[in-house]
């Protein structure tokens, strides 16, 4: 009998369908820097149609080319830190442990999805990598047939799904952080603690159900009988070899393959954090990026032991930051183009969009409208961060206009920016890596999720939208 091939079993309905966007998707969409670069030249002519002249154009394009500089550091850090944990001999052997739990193949399916969605409220770069991690252990499982695409696919459920919805909300970190907002948006907006975004109940209430319903999707759709595909019938290399670390050569070494140092460090770390909690308020340290890159650096240096080991891992995880490196400036000079380049009657493009969104969202449809315009910017601008740079100088005037809570605003970004990971493959290149697949065998599986989680998105924003009341900008107090 022939092994079950994508030509010998296809997918049919909507999996089939998303195959073929898939295919397309990887025939015609281009590098998402190049993405960048033409939203960069997009804003540009718009802003020189707006009225703005060309010097005003490239004065507000240089100077804002750099205001993300401690942003883009904290975003890379927050991938690194990721993998760093993730790769660490104690975690490896939680995931081979873990591995071991799931009795069937869509409870191995559903199972990666929850797994991949917990750790992603924690740090969307961990659960990329180890949700890959896991769904190569889980393969490599010789008393369980599993379908190897949907395992993938289900380990991207947690950047697909509700990661934006946790700590490492670019967009809630963003807001929290008032040395990381640029100064025109810090006046429209404030500082947000998380105590106004991700905690409140009804961003927690969105997040259960839609981990609820991921795990569901996951579940019913994993392919079963003829039609699994295994990674050894894709012929997938999921056999882990353990890179080893040269022993010390000479006594100069001694301090890399030793413990002390890494010791003395968290130990440093801990004391610091401690004091943060006693002089500050919980949400308030809680709420800090550097605080959490921090503690997370320093878990990975635990972890590993030894500097030697630690600085190994981090050499195989500073390739997977160079997107953010390159297109985070990009983002920030489109954001300063939309803010700062007045054009007729002394209005910025920004200015005229924010008029334009609070005119179509009246009549109490903000939050669905703003829901959907993120999606569809999301689709080209794939960055959590980034895109809310570009999105928030307007949104953020408008939720103020038409009187919804900025909190709440916030967390109808978040829950509407994930979708547009579950069709566009940006995000999904690092997990690629791990589980050494195409972005067309994940697609299948994710692009179902999307078409499902998208209305019911739109109602939840709305419906719980309903409950707050209008939260004014809270500013900074200047010492």
């Amino acid at each position: 009998m022939a092994t079950p091939t994508m030509e010998t079993s296809p997918e049919k309905g909507l999996a089939r369908i998303a195959q073929a966007l898939a295919r397309w998707t990887e025939k015609w969409f281009p590098d998402a820097y190049v993405v960048a670069l033409a939203g960069l030249v997009l804003v540009a002519v718009a802003a020189v149609l707006n009225g703005s002249s060309p010097r005003a154009v490239a004065d507000a394009f240089g100077d804002g080319f750099w205001d993300l500089t401690a942003f883009t550091l904290q975003m890379a850090m927050v991938v690194l830190t990721g993998y760093v944990v993730a790769t660490s001999p104690p975690v490896t052997r939680l995931i081979n442990r873990l591995a071991t739990v799931p009795g069937t193949a869509a409870g191995a399916v559903s199972f990666v999805a929850l797994l991949s969605m917990s750790v992603s409220l924690l740090n969307w770069g961990l659960s990329l990598i180890l949700g890959g991690l896991l769904a190569r252990a889980v393969a490599r499982r010789t008393d369980l047939r599993v379908d190897y695409r949907a395992l993938g696919a289900a380990a991207f459920m947690g950047i697909g799904s509700v990661w934006a919805l946790g700590i490492s909300s670019s967009a809630a970190q963003l807001e929290a952080t008032a040395t990381s907002l640029p100064p025109a948006l810090l006046k429209v907006t404030g500082v947000l603690d998380f105590g106004h975004t991700i905690f409140t109940w009804q961003s927690l209430f969105m997040c259960a159900v839609l981990m609820a319903l991921t795990v569901a999707i996951a579940y019913f759709s994993a392919p079963t009988g003829a039609a699994i595909e295994t990674a050894q019938e894709m012929h997938v290399d999921v056999d882990d070899v353990p890179t080893e670390i040269p022993p010390r050569s000479r006594p100069g070494e001694w301090l890399e393959y030793s413990r002390i140092l890494p010791i003395l460090a968290v130990l440093l770390t801990a004391g610091w954090l401690i004091s943060q909690l006693i002089s500050k308020p919980v949400l308030t340290v809680v709420s800090s990026l550097n605080c959490y890159l921090l503690v997370s650096l320093m878990l990975g240096l635990a972890l590993h032991g030894t500097p030697k080991k630690f600085l190994h891992a981090v050499s195989l995880a500073v390739p997977v930051t160079a997107g953010i490196l390159v297109q985070y400036p990009l983002y920030a000079a489109i954001a300063a183009i939309l803010a700062r380049a007045k054009g007729r009657g002394g209005h910025t493009v920004s200015d005229q969009l924010t008029q334009i969104f609070t005119h179509i969202s009246g009549g109490g449809s903000f939050a669905v409208v703003l829901a959907l315009y993120t999606v569809i910017l999301g689709v080209f601008i794939p960055s959590g961060g980034g895109k809310w740079l570009i999105e928030a100088p307007f949104v953020m005037q408008s939720s103020t206009d038409v009187g919804m809570n900025l909190g709440w605003t916030v967390q109808i970004y978040n829950a509407a920016e994930a979708l547009p990971n579950l069709i566009n493959p940006f995000f999904m290149v690092p997990l690629l890596a791990v589980l050494r697949l195409r972005a067309r065998d994940l697609v299948g599986f994710t692009f179902l999720q999307f078409i499902i989680h998208l209305p019911v998105v739109l109602l939840l924003v709305q419906l719980l939208g309903m409950t707050f009341e209008y939260l004014p900008p809270i500013l900074p107090v200047t010492p």
